[in-house]
C-alpha cells in the first residue's frame, strides 16, 4: 500500500512538473524579450540578477537566512512532516530522484535559496542560472507546493538534521 501511495505522489508531482513545463515554455518567450529592470541596475549581472539573488535565489525571501548553532528540533520535526507529505515523492537524502538528493544540500546552497526554491519554483526555473541547469539535467521543474514561508523554513530545519546522516 504504500509503495502505491509513493508512486502515486510521484506521478501527482510528474504531471505538477509537466504543467511548469508547458508554462515555463509559453512564458519564457514573453519575459525574455520584456525589459528587465533588474538588468538595468548596476549591481545586476548579465542575468538581469543581483549578487544576492544569484546567491540566495529569486523569491519572496530577500535576506540571509540566520540558522542557530543548534537544531530546533520541534522545528525539524514539523519540517519532516511537510517534507513527508510535499517533498519526499520525488526527493531523497542520499541519492538522486525524480529530482536531487537533499541530505548535503547545505553544502551546495544557502538556506535562504531552498527557501526560495521551495516558496518560488517557478520563478527560479525561468530566471535563475543553476535551476536552468538543474531543470536541464533533470528534465523536470519542481511543482509549486504552495508551502508557507514557515513550512519552508521548518523544511530547511529539517534538512540540516539530515546532513551528517
Amino acid at each position: 500500500m504504500r509503495d502505491i501511495a509513493i508512486k502515486l505522489r510521484a506521478l501527482g508531482c510528474a504531471i505538477g512538473a509537466l504543467a511548469v513545463i508547458s508554462t515555463t515554455a509559453c512564458t519564457t518567450a514573453k519575459t525574455e524579450s520584456a525589459p528587465n529592470a533588474a538588468a538595468t541596475t548596476a549591481s545586476a549581472t548579465s542575468d538581469g540578477l543581483t549578487p544576492f539573488q544569484i546567491e540566495h535565489g529569486i523569491g519572496p525571501v530577500t535576506a540571509p537566512v540566520t540558522l542557530d548553532v543548534s537544531v530546533d528540533r520541534a522545528m525539524a520535526k514539523s519540517g519532516n512532516e511537510v517534507f513527508e507529505q510535499k517533498c519526499s515523492a520525488c526527493h531523497k537524502m542520499g541519492e538522486r530522484y525524480v529530482g536531487p538528493a537533499l541530505g548535503d544540500v547545505f553544502t551546495r546552497r544557502s538556506p535562504a535559496f531552498v527557501m526560495n526554491m521551495a516558496l518560488n519554483p517557478q520563478g527560479m526555473m525561468e530566471k535563475h542560472p543553476v535551476t536552468k541547469k538543474l531543470f536541464a539535467e533533470y528534465l523536470v521543474g519542481m511543482p509549486n507546493q504552495n508551502l508557507s514561508r514557515d513550512e519552508a523554513r521548518q523544511v530547511v530545519e529539517f534538512l540540516r538534521t539530515q546532513a551528517h546522516e
